[in-house]
């Protein structure tokens, strides 16, 4: 599908927060003291104490089973309303919120300020400021995407196409991302998209971090905004090929994708041309990489289901692709005559490639073209007029296949490091025998490559420059099979500074996700450095959940499975610890999002492995999120892991994992808890009321810190370098777990 500009902050999935069940409050006991927020005395002697919540006992009754929530009261009722408006948050739930990161910045940002400046300049250093993105074609222009020195947002620009790779040529900008978002607290694009004809820009944007996108247009012709304006969306559009209109997706009350639009330009408004009526399906919009035809997507986490209409029409005529079978998932590309379909039809587990004619495109005529193969996951694949390019992962490293339409012939494209990361381009234009590769590694920065389909030339375009320096050779990268306690290998990808000596004495910050299938990629991070350069081992675990051994790998780490991500992540830490990376107590474990389940959970399991957690805005109130079935991601979220409304079942699965509903008082190591209050994926009740429950369970654990950004939502700052403070914070506090913190300690 045609290229656009998708600049979103963080694509992590995850989940929202909340209770909706039949439930009763009780009167007693009713409140603990909470603490205003305070500065810190002048007197260095006088410290904040933490907060302490009061408790409001909430009983909920639900499939037979009861549960007391004492901290249900930080749920504002008008929670959709803060999310769009913060400044209407219930005055009680604000004053605790503050006083945490009163606490938060007084008994740790402060202390380790110098060490978060440090590391935020090291950070910032490996960061070429003034970079842009390699031009892509399209007709008469290449369009691409720069960042100014000292500039915080992307700057959308083109050039004549002539000059794609003429640096003196003058740019043309188009949307300037640095004045758009001048005094703002949050500012973030999500689609950027030029009209077919070249005449106008189309631009979401979101000004509040709640990922509810207003879409504007500006004439390039005239540099004018247009009067035109489409509130409430999802931040998703696409043109129409008559440059006169777009179709875009609306976001309801509950922050659902619910509907998609046609509107016209000219002030002739939005026609509705689908509504999904499953609130457990999402949509996306979508546009053939031929330009032909745009395709309407609707899907749960098992089942897919597209309509097609041709991109020209007047008043679009909706025709569906093959209607939706549970557990049937599909993805459509438009190839000559025939709809192209990437599918785990007929039992294809890591999916196969089939076509069918686009006059007749039901499932029955459906034809293999790349037929099943069994440990060889397609992750992707693009079309242009005369290849098929797909992305694959094998024997859990990725590669790019091409097939070339007329032979049916095949090339594989991979490389040689023991880990690392790939990924492919085709711009904008489908008549074309132009692709783009991307390939870096943990310690070898990412290299961009033009490759010629039909000459199999290669051309180096670009290479990301560490403006502060950087020698790969410095750096070990390893990749390892852990073994879990039912027999399988648990792939790790681990980092390292060639100087650190591998006898069990180093500290170890273990990243881990692991959920919705999404593995996390072998590919070339700056910000691992400041940690691996201090002598910290930085390791990945790709645990069941993901998808880093096929699709299986994912269907065996969700649902009654779930149990086996938590199992792989604390398996594979202590293989890495009697294989001498550390030791016990030497560990810092870091995730976010559903990657914050993952913190909570382990913390549980195995608390003694930890020096300290990083949950960064963690989903850990899994019963209360999954039984309110009025927050956005709730519904859609039942296939991954099951429906506590309605199955027995699933409550007791979900319950006997759910980090808030199973913390008790365990030796928890200290933790550094993050979230934001307009978050619409993990609400910010969710970490606060974890924080909460460990201060009351576990009293003499911890010390436990939460930060809540008042100004963002599920990426926290919008900003390239604000968002870099809140990881030096995070490495600052994980260097001070482990003691590489010079004189600060947690307490």
């Amino acid at each position: 599908m045609r290229l656009s500009f998708l600049l979103a902050g963080v694509a992590g999935f995850a989940i929202l927060a909340g209770c909706n069940s039949t439930s009763s409050l009780e009167t007693e006991p009713v409140i603990v003291d909470t603490p205003p927020p305070t500065a810190e005395a002048e007197d260095a002697s006088v410290t904040l104490t933490p907060p302490v919540a009061k408790r409001e006992m909430k009983t909920i009754e639900q499939v037979g089973r009861t549960r007391v929530d004492p901290y249900n009261w930080m749920k504002d009722e008008n929670w959709q309303e803060v999310m769009q408006d913060p400044s209407v948050l219930r005055a009680d739930i604000r004053e605790y919120l503050e006083a945490e990161n009163a606490f938060t910045k007084a008994k740790l940002e402060d202390p380790l300020e110098g060490l978060k400046e440090e590391l935020f300049q090291e950070m910032r250093g490996r960061i070429k400021e003034d970079d842009s993105s390699l031009p892509s074609v399209h007709g008469p222009y290449a369009y691409l995407t720069k960042f100014r020195t000292g500039g915080e947002y992307p700057i959308i620009a083109r050039k004549a196409a002539a000059d794609i790779y003429n640096a003196d040529a003058e740019d043309e900008i188009l949307l300037d991302g640095d004045v758009m978002g001048e005094g703002k607290a949050y500012f973030s694009f999500n689609d950027v998209e030029h009209s077919p004809n070249h005449k106008l820009i189309a631009y979401a944007v979101d000004e509040q971090g709640s990922e509810f996108y207003t879409i504007r247009f500006k004439n390039l012709e005239t540099d004018e905004t247009l009067p035109d304006e489409i509130e409430n969306t999802y931040g998703s559009f696409v043109w129409g090929a008559n440059s006169d209109r777009v179709f875009w997706i609306e976001r309801d009350n509950e922050g659902r994708p619910a509907a998609v639009h046609m509107y016209k330009l000219g002030g002739e408004g939005s026609t509705e041309i689908y509504r999904e009526q499953d609130p457990g399906f999402f949509i996306g919009v979508s546009e053939s990489q031929s330009g032909e035809y745009i395709f309407i997507g609707a899907g749960s986490h098992t089942t897919s289901e597209v309509h097609f209409f041709k991109s020209d029409e007047e008043t679009p005529n909706l025709q569906v692709i093959s209607p939706r079978e549970t557990d049937l998932e599909y993805s459509v590309e438009h190839w000559g005559d025939d709809f192209v379909i990437s599918t785990n039809a007929d039992d294809s587990v890591d999916f196969k490639v089939v076509t069918t004619p686009v006059s007749a495109p039901g499932r029955d005529n459906w034809t293999d073209l790349v037929p099943y193969e069994a440990g060889t996951l397609i992750l992707g694949m693009d079309v242009l007029k005369d290849h098929l390019i797909r992305l694959e992962r094998k024997d859990g490293l990725p590669r790019i296949v091409v097939r070339e339409r007329e032979s049916g012939t095949e090339e594989t494209i991979a490389f040689e490091e023991e880990a690392y990361a790939l990924g492919t381009s085709v711009g904008y234009e489908y008549d074309t025998t132009q692709m783009r590769i991307s390939y870096s590694s943990p310690s070898t920065p990412s290299q961009t490559f033009d490759y010629d389909l039909a000459t199999k030339e290669r051309v180096l375009r670009k290479e990301q420059e560490v403006p502060s320096g950087h020698d790969a050779s410095d750096y070990v990268v390893k990749r390892v099979l852990a073994p879990a306690r039912d027999g399988e290998g648990v792939p790790v990808t681990i980092l390292y500074h060639k100087d650190t000596a591998i006898d069990g004495s180093a500290p170890m910050l273990l990243y881990g996700y692991g959920s919705y299938g999404i593995t996390i990629s072998a590919r070339f991070r700056t910000t691992p450095l400041a940690l691996a350069d201090r002598g910290m081992v930085y390791a990945i675990v790709h645990p069941r959940g993901s998808m880093a051994k096929g699709y299986q790998w994912y269907l065996d780490g969700k649902l009654k499975k779930k149990v086996n991500t938590f199992n792989d992540y604390v398996d594979a830490g202590n293989h890495l610890i009697g294989e001498g990376y550390s030791s016990r107590g030497n560990v810092v474990g870091m995730g976010g999002s559903a990657g914050g389940l993952l913190m909570g959970a382990v913390a549980n399991q195995d608390p003694e492995m930890f020096a300290g957690i990083i949950a960064a805005v963690p989903f850990v109130d899994v019963i209360n999120t999954m039984s309110d079935d009025t927050l956005p991601l709730t519904p859609p979220e039942w296939p991954e892991w099951g429906n506590p409304l309605t199955s027995a079942e699933d409550y007791d699965t979900m319950m006997a994992y759910s980090p808030y509903d199973q913390t008790t008082n365990l030796p928890y190591p200290a933790m550094l808890i993050t979230g934001g209050l307009s978050d619409p994926r993990v609400t910010y009740w969710e970490p606060s009321k974890w924080a909460a429950k460990l201060r009351n369970e576990a009293p003499e654990a911890g010390p436990y810190f939460l930060r809540i950004n008042m100004e963002a939502g599920h990426g926290g700052a919008s900003g390239r370098f604000e968002g870099l403070k809140e990881t030096a914070l995070e490495y600052a506090f994980a260097l001070a777990a482990v003691g590489k913190a010079g004189d600060v300690e947690l307490d």
